[in-house]
């Protein structure tokens, strides 16, 4: 994982429109309108509880889509309860014939923030507008 790309601040909806490509050095990655990426930062509403066979896998609903989410082992010790608000980031996967999947390496509880939602659409608006959309105008 190349860290000196950003972990673009996304929205589900938007991730349809990323294509694959690779790094300089050669790793997986992917474009979104010329951003070069391989982390994204979401965030959303738990709409499954932990798969079973310990893999760590969730589903998560962001109001725009529904993305597959996969948790570290040190993850699964906690609680993670369906309907739960979360902010996760990172490493995202395109998956044949299946949703998009994150393999997250950071994941806070935001449930008990009153104006969590509301807050993230304004976020990844005015991130849109003062680093991405530029991009897109050149």
């Amino acid at each position: 994982m190349d860290y000196n790309l950003a972990a673009l601040k996304v929205f589900c909806s938007q991730l349809n429109n990323a294509k694959a490509t690779t790094t300089q050095q050669s790793q997986a990655a992917f474009t979104l309108s010329g951003i070069l990426f391989q982390r994204v930062w979401l965030q959303g509403i738990l709409v499954s509880t932990p798969t079973t066979d310990s893999s760590g896998r969730f589903l998560l609903d962001d109001g725009t889509g529904v993305i597959e989410i996969q948790l570290l082992s040190d993850f699964l010790t906690l609680s993670w309860v369906k309907g739960m608000y979360v902010m996760v980031v990172g490493l995202y996967f395109v998956q044949k014939g299946s949703l998009p999947l994150v393999k997250i390496h950071k994941i806070v509880d935001l449930s008990p923030l009153p104006d969590r939602e509301s807050m993230w659409y304004l976020e990844v608006v005015e991130v849109f507008k003062l680093f991405y959309q530029p991009l897109f105008e050149e």
